[in-house]
């Protein structure tokens, strides 16, 4: 069990018998109240993000998160197929709101991590991927860098191989390999020219 200041950034939490992610939390006290925790909290199952407060005498348990590593096959509308890291046999779909924006970052023969919640039941049910903040994916499309307005630093959209498109530096070119943070969806920076 957590007392209301342990709820903590990235913590996962059990509320109302569903299992969020704690996305920020800040304690703070008004003259005479007692002290409060303000959290957003980001339900593992629907993927709704919500407000809440937590007080002094509020107790919450932590969900039961494991993980394991799947390896991603392919896309069809919004089913995402994979299999069980060294087991191909054993495959199964995702929908597109478990998935959500890690699709943008992966290939088909990507393994990534999956987070599984095991409910009061025992059972297990995945609830999301987590990637790693920054993910290197070659450019696939680029337009050519028109000169102009580059007092900003100027910018274009490109396409990386996963098909997903993303706002970079006028530099950037097709074969670049470029990194992106998969938490904010912005270029870091290139990691090597083709």
């Amino acid at each position: 069990m957590l007392n209301y200041n342990e709820i903590d950034k990235r913590k996962y939490i059990i509320v109302n018998d569903e299992p969020y992610e704690v996305m920020s939390s800040a304690v703070s006290r008004k003259q005479a109240n007692k002290p409060v925790n303000k959290t957003k909290l980001k339900s593992l199952v629907s993927g709704k993000v919500i407000d809440y407060t937590f007080h002094v005498s509020d107790k919450v348990e932590e969900a039961d998160i494991s993980r394991k590593n799947i390896v991603y096959i392919y896309s069809k509308g919004n089913e995402h197929w994979f299999h069980s890291d060294g087991d191909k046999s054993d495959r199964f779909y995702l929908e597109g709101n478990i998935v959500g924006d890690a699709i943008k970052y992966i290939l088909s023969g990507d393994t990534i991590e999956a987070l599984i919640y095991t409910n009061s039941n025992n059972e297990e049910q995945i609830i999301g991927l987590k990637l790693p903040i920054k993910i290197e994916l070659e450019v696939t499309e680029a337009p050519p860098s028109v000169k102009g307005n580059t007092a900003t630093g100027g910018d274009k959209l490109v396409t990386v191989k996963t098909g997903a498109k993303f706002t970079v530096p006028l530099f950037i070119n097709v074969g670049d390999i470029i990194a992106i943070n998969t938490e904010t969806g912005e270029y870091s920076e290139r990691v090597s020219k083709a």
